[in-house]
């Protein structure tokens, strides 16, 4: 175990953290209420940062961090994160990533169901007086393809949810490759686009998948599709969601993540009045995979990482 590493936790945690850094015997101070000026000032003395969403980990961060020999998030992603910079100074880094994947997996198939059957719009029209049947007439899941963008912890996730409703399940993952197993089939994109009733990603927020899709990506599809967005909001160009929507093109979307969250910043986006008007849109502010199961799960793996970590360094 490195020489008296002491962690530095700026966020909120469930004290299964706390308590198994403890039983190993790793020096922490917890801070959930710090701020990120405060946080700048004790950052020098620490060997490990813990954080999950409170601010962005930039390279000047970093550099403050001169002992910094982790980082950790309790989290699925690293993208509040300058990952490249940290493995170049040599700091290791850890999520939760297989923390929260049940979680995210149910609520995505719930708001899949819930778009599929009209379900909101039906509870809002019979709280108002409205008893509407036909209008309301659904679709089933059974025997339609289902299309996962990203075959990892989230994504294997998702899959092994959807077995029993008898779909079929693809899968498309860029970086990698045989990976069909009992749940889902691995194929092409050009595969993915011809297939897909519903498309679902599951893939971080990097360079490359920022503002992947758009109306491009949208244009091939030769279905009508129900859309799922529960990995990170900035994957998606909303206008160009919404315009394939307005085209037909996608008959009914979900959102766990937005590229802007929280208010006012997100009432003041030109595409938010659009997206709330449409009775085929489904909303959720970022609680995919925030159960209070999830919470205890994220915590305790990575503290489990970090113990592994710091017995072998």
């Amino acid at each position: 175990m490195p020489t008296n590493m002491k962690l530095l936790i700026v966020d909120d945690l469930h004290d299964v953290f706390l308590e198994k850094l403890s039983q190993a015997g790793i020096d922490f101070n917890y801070q959930p209420l710090i701020s990120r000026p405060e946080a700048e000032q004790l950052i020098p003395d620490y060997e490990g940062l813990i954080i999950r969403s409170k601010f962005q980990v930039d390279q000047a961060f970093i550099d403050l961090g001169s002992k910094l020999q982790l980082i950790g998030r309790s989290g699925a992603g690293m993208d509040n994160i300058d990952e490249a910079y940290a493995m170049s100074k040599g700091i290791q880094l850890f999520s939760a990533n297989d923390g929260n994947k049940d979680a995210v997996g149910e609520h995505m198939i719930g708001m899949l169901l819930s778009l599929m059957n009209n379900t909101r719009r039906g509870d809002q029209e019979v709280r108002t007086g409205q008893w509407l049947r036909e209008e309301n007439r659904g679709y089933e899941l059974k025997g339609r393809t289902v299309a996962l963008i990203g075959y990892g912890h989230n994504g294997q996730a998702m899959a092994k949810k959807l077995s029993g409703f008898e779909v079929n399940v693809i899968a498309y993952d860029k970086y990698k490759t045989g990976f069909s197993d009992a749940y889902a089939k691995e194929v092409s994109m050009e595969e993915v686009v011809r297939q897909a009733d519903v498309l679902s990603f599951h893939i971080p927020l990097t360079r490359e998948t920022t503002g992947m899709v758009d109306e491009e990506y949208l244009f091939h599809f030769r279905k009508p599709i129900f859309f799922l967005m529960g990995a990170r909001g900035g994957i998606a160009q909303i206008p160009a969601v919404l315009k394939a929507m307005d085209q037909g093109k996608i008959l009914g979307a979900a959102f766990d993540v937005l590229p802007v969250e929280k208010f006012p910043a997100l009432a003041n986006q030109d595409w938010y009045q659009d997206l709330i008007s449409k009775d085929n849109v489904l909303l959720s502010p970022h609680v995919a995979g925030w159960t209070f199961e999830s919470y205890y799960k994220l915590s305790a793996f990575l503290a489990d990482k970090i113990i592994s970590w710091a017995k072998q360094a």
